[in-house]
């Protein structure tokens, strides 16, 4: 068996084709375009490369965007000075700050300050707590960006055995979340977990979110399997590889995705998706 690619880069630019039709609809209508703030704190270049990219996806939608660059210095009263006159912003319907933060930063603090109408993370407890209650609002991007990615194998969700490698509350545990409220029988598996490779073996979906590189091996994958690799690491020769043998894996997968190009533009694609959606909120409120 040799696995389908599903490509999230494909994926990904239609939906912001569709995004940059809709906005054009509501300023066509009268209405103002939505608007998303990205804090970044201090100088790390990963998530300088990610700002950038979530900037350029602004654009080509249609959207208003700001981009507030503070220093590693910056104190936790001014990160949430800024969070709140972001809050009362009109023009923003959607707040993102770019993680990692510095040490000194309580990530949990700063997640609470953004009005659950603005978390477009998905993120806030609020929202979280949506999502185990069913009855989501704005959901975290990862796992959102990949059940519409699911979509596109024309499976059936409902009665499969899900098995999600890593518990991190930004992909692990949400993306649990989201495959229980599709109906999967659903594992999470961590670095206390006893007889992983057996329990991987057992699943028609396996998500790997671990940022190890290579870490799940073919003989982990049941045979016709769907695999989801989330993984962004750097190999020896500097190439981005996945958590996954990509090679080996797509051997025993029905489908796979890659890295680069699968799971990474999706999330960037959700996230103006749910800053659309926070927009639309805020209009009916508004009303």
């Amino acid at each position: 068996m040799s696995a389908q690619i599903l490509d999230g880069k494909t994926i990904a630019a239609e939906i912001r084709g569709d995004i940059k039709g809709r906005v054009k609809a509501i300023l066509a209508a009268g209405g103002r375009p939505p608007g998303l703030a990205v804090i970044l704190v201090g100088e790390n270049p990963a998530s300088q490369v990610y700002v950038r990219n979530k900037g350029r996806a602004c654009d080509e939608v249609g959207f208003h965007s700001e981009v507030h660059a503070l220093p590693a210095s910056t104190s936790r009263s001014e990160l949430l000075d800024l969070i709140d006159r972001l809050n009362a912003a009109p023009r923003i319907d959607g707040i993102l700050v770019q993680l990692p933060l510095p040490d000194h930063l309580d990530g949990t603090v700063v997640t609470e300050r953004i009005l659950p109408t603005k978390d477009v993370d998905g993120f806030h407890p609020y929202n979280v707590g949506r999502l185990v209650l069913r009855m989501p609002l704005l959901r975290p991007c990862t796992p959102k960006g990949i059940m519409t990615m699911f979509k596109r194998t024309n499976q059936t969700l409902a009665g499969l055995d899900a098995v999600v490698i890593g518990q991190s509350n930004i992909v692990g545990r949400p993306m649990a979340l989201e495959l229980l409220a599709a109906r999967c029988t659903v594992t999470i598996c961590h670095s206390r977990t006893k007889d992983l490779a057996d329990k991987a073996r057992g699943a028609d979906l396996l998500v790997a979110a671990v940022g190890r590189p290579r870490f799940v091996q073919a003989d982990w994958v049941k045979e016709g399997a769907t695999l989801i690799d989330v993984g962004m690491n750097r190999g020896a020769d500097g190439r981005l590889v996945g958590d996954m043998d990509f090679a080996a894996c797509s051997e025993r997968a029905s489908w796979i995705t890659p890295v680069p190009g699968g799971v990474g533009p999706m999330t960037i694609a959700t996230l103006l998706e749910n800053t659309l959606q926070a927009a639309e909120l805020h209009a009916g409120e508004a009303t």
